[in-house]
């Protein structure tokens, strides 16, 4: 069986100078040890001890390594889990003709949809999400399912509450609105 030393330069862990250094402070504490205690106590094997602590810097860099490749593991996957989402959930826009302008990141965008894709990006039934650099139309339970994901590939999804917003808007009108007198059409574009 080979000594610890020897395991240690098969490890690569010591190189031959740092074993043979080693080796000789042993010795010498040894003697001076043997020389200073009286006879039956212990001498503490300093070499062990030093070989310990290497093992364990070398576990402990292993596992902070293993953590950190395992978190980029992890944003890939989740990347991965969204893109299919998103191209599995796809709604078409092909027929797009009525322009709808949104704003991502302080930035006015603007798609293309039909008719019925209005309506349902309006009442909330659809969500404008962002692949890579192009902007898709996805239903609202696949929105929810990106946005538990990853809060920032949802662009725009619309909640609408239980009562209708025009009439919020017509009870909660204030008395000093310089504007209370102009009407904002429904079918107000911008």
């Amino acid at each position: 069986m080979a000594s610890l030393q020897d395991q240690l330069l098969k490890a690569g862990m010591v190189d031959k100078k740092k074993a043979k250094q080693i080796a000789q402070q042993k010795k010498k504490q040894a003697k001076q040890q043997a020389k200073q205690q009286p006879k039956g106590s212990q001498v503490i094997n300093e070499t062990r001890e030093q070989a310990q602590k290497l093992i364990e810097n070398k576990k402990a860099q292993g596992q902070a390594s293993n953590l950190v490749r395992q978190k980029e593991n992890d944003i890939k996957a989740i990347n991965a889990q969204i893109k299919q989402l998103i191209t599995l959930n796809t709604i078409s826009r092909k027929n797009g003709e009525i322009p709808f302008q949104f704003v991502d990141n302080k930035k006015i965008k603007k798609i293309y949809l039909n008719e019925s894709q209005q309506i349902g990006v309006v009442d909330g039934r659809l969500a404008i999400v962002k692949l890579e650099q192009a902007y898709e139309l996805v239903p609202a339970a696949v929105a929810d399912k990106i946005n538990q994901r990853d809060n920032h590939t949802v662009v725009l999804k619309n909640i609408i509450s239980e009562t209708s917003t025009a009439d919020a808007s017509v009870d909660s009108v204030d008395e000093d609105d310089p504007y209370a007198d102009f009407v904002v059409p429904d079918d107000l574009m911008w």
